[in-house]
């Protein structure tokens, strides 16, 4: 192993492709959100190609856009990311399994429960991307009317957190004995009851299901906003971002990690990896062509749609060929808002231009040559703008099996990237500890016996 910083690679995959186009792209599967034998056969490219996990977004609601725009989407139909990711546990063995579930819409021992199931099932292998879910539509869906307080939101996420963790810690993990001759399937002195009553939440315990094979899934997190870059210095273990620059990443880095630092975590212990597209070419001229024609799959009916909905207001009555007028501040989540005025600002663009682009891809880019990329994603990360990227593919399979083939081997080649996986689990893969089991420390113990 070279004396390099290493990466790490998160290759995301719920929708297949975030690109709006992608689905219309020269020979590209305009059915892979829906379509499990495709899947399969990416999920099983990647781990040839060593990423850490295949991580699925996922949505509480279609988009809340008209159905006019919907029409030309390729998200509005997709599989649930526990029934999904339970199946291709099956027909992989080493690449992680990260599924997004919502503490705004859903009960902390739902989510224990299922994240432990994924974890024995994959031996060791789930991760949780914790969401507060900011589309107003969601709530609907689940008898409320109004949308939560964005702070609100995360503060319930904070408590839902420790909840969700106390209840994977409420077995020992020598609970199970299993002892046929004695009769003695479990020791009840080794199961913890939890009972919790907080703020938001009021959950019994204990937990149905043996501790997990990770002591705890990996967690991950995207804050952007004070709020959720707090939450994200106090919980996560991988953080999903969405920095464009690379004074913007070493920004973000320096600060969630010194958050951390703040209250006692180790901030190496904690992996940021911003989403990145990648389109490669032999030349710069063809892979800007590969994003030419890309982009041109995008309709404006919704990049307009797509516009609003990270700006949280109707943008149909801008003057689409004038500047972005002054937003009010909102309840959608924070990250595309803020993102979205920075970028009409950095680069002066028209309400048109900026909706032509959020309507593909206006996230980190490196296009390029193979060369030319691997250069880009090597300065990230020397320069601690990052620890690794979470990767949008422009469209599959080509794009995706482009950067297993021809990317991969020269990070490899540089030293910067695994040749193979470091061990069997998505923690021992990420260099991430198994976390102590708080209940049944030799202190918590002794004072149980006290007691």
């Amino acid at each position: 192993m070279s004396g390099k910083r290493q990466m790490h690679l998160n290759a995301f995959m719920r929708p297949i492709s975030i690109h709006t186009g992608a689905w219309r792209y020269p020979d590209a599967w305009p059915d892979a959100n829906f379509s499990l034998p495709k899947i399969v056969e990416l999920i099983q490219h990647l781990e040839r190609g060593c990423f850490d996990a295949f991580f699925m977004a996922d949505h509480m609601a279609l988009l809340n856009m008209p159905f006019k725009s919907l029409r030309r989407s390729h998200t509005v139909t997709s599989f649930e990311p526990f029934t999904l990711l339970s199946a291709l546990s099956m027909v992989t063995k080493h690449i992680g399994l990260a599924a997004t579930a919502s503490t705004t819409y859903d009960a902390p021992y739902h989510i224990a429960r299922r994240f432990a199931s994924l974890d024995h099932i994959s031996n060791g292998r789930a991760a949780w991307n914790i969401v507060t879910t900011s589309n107003p539509d969601a709530a609907k869906n689940f008898g409320m009317t109004e949308i939560m307080e964005h702070d609100k939101r995360y503060q319930r996420a904070r408590e839902f957190y420790d909840v969700v963790t106390g209840l994977w810690d409420s077995w020992a993990d020598d609970a199970i004995i299993r002892d046929v001759e004695s009769g003695i399937y479990s020791d009840p002195d080794k199961i913890h009851v939890l009972d919790h009553h907080g703020e938001f939440l009021n959950v019994r315990g204990p937990l149905n299901i043996a501790r997990p094979v990770q002591g705890w899934p990996v967690i991950v997190q995207a804050g952007a906003s004070n709020a959720g870059r707090q939450l994200a210095a106090e919980t996560a273990e991988v953080i999903f971002t969405s920095q464009r620059t690379l004074a913007d990443g070493k920004e973000y880095y320096a600060d969630v990690k010194g958050r951390a630092a703040a209250i006692g975590r180790d901030p190496d212990l904690i992996k940021i990896m911003p989403s990145t597209m990648v389109i490669l070419g032999d030349t710069l001229d063809e892979a800007r062509e590969k994003r030419r024609v890309l982009d041109s799959g995008v309709h404006e009916d919704s990049c307009i749609s797509s516009l609003s909905i990270a700006l949280g207001v109707d943008a149909s009555k801008f003057d689409l060929d004038g500047p972005l007028p002054e937003i009010p501040e909102t309840e959608q989540g924070q990250t595309s808002r803020v993102n979205a005025i920075k970028l009409a600002q950095r680069e002066n663009l028209t309400v048109r231009q900026l909706a032509q682009r959020l309507g593909g891809h206006a996230g980190l880019n490196f296009i390029g040559t193979v060369e030319s990329v691997a250069d880009g994603m090597e300065e990230w990360i020397s320069e601690r703008g990052c620890d690794g990227f979470t990767i949008q593919f422009p469209w599959v399979p080509g794009g995706l099996v482009e950067f297993i083939d021809k990317l991969i081997p020269e990070l490899q080649r540089r030293g910067v990237f695994r040749k193979q996986y470091a061990g069997t689990t998505l923690r021992e893969n990420l260099g991430l500890p198994r976390p102590e089991n708080r209940f049944f420390t030799e202190q918590a113990l002794a004072q149980r016996v006290a007691e």
